[in-house]
């Protein structure tokens, strides 16, 4: 799905291409700070999973056959995260 996008004439370009025309051409200390923000959400969320799942489960597979199993709503969820991080870079970058 992302990638029928790619020529949409609305976004001039797929979410992830405009997403990272702007990571590439914002001020690089918000952009640095965002992506920052990004892993230590990722961070989070795998230890809760951690936390919920027991340590001796093996995240990295759980979280692969996941997104194997649910490839179109992680296509859906990964949009509207682009589209946020856009809106959130552009605003601080006013």
């Amino acid at each position: 799905m992302l990638e029928e996008l790619e020529n949409d004439p609305l976004f001039g370009g797929s979410p992830r291409k405009k997403y990272m025309d702007i990571v590439f051409n914002a001020n690089q200390n918000l952009v640095d700070e965002h992506l920052y923000q990004n892993i230590r959400y990722m961070a989070a969320l795998e230890l809760l999973l951690e936390d919920m799942m027991g340590e001796d489960k093996d995240i990295v597979q759980i979280v692969r056959n996941y997104s194997y199993e649910n490839q179109a709503k992680i296509d859906d969820r990964t949009m509207d995260l682009l589209v946020d991080g856009m809106g959130q870079i552009l605003t601080q970058n006013e």
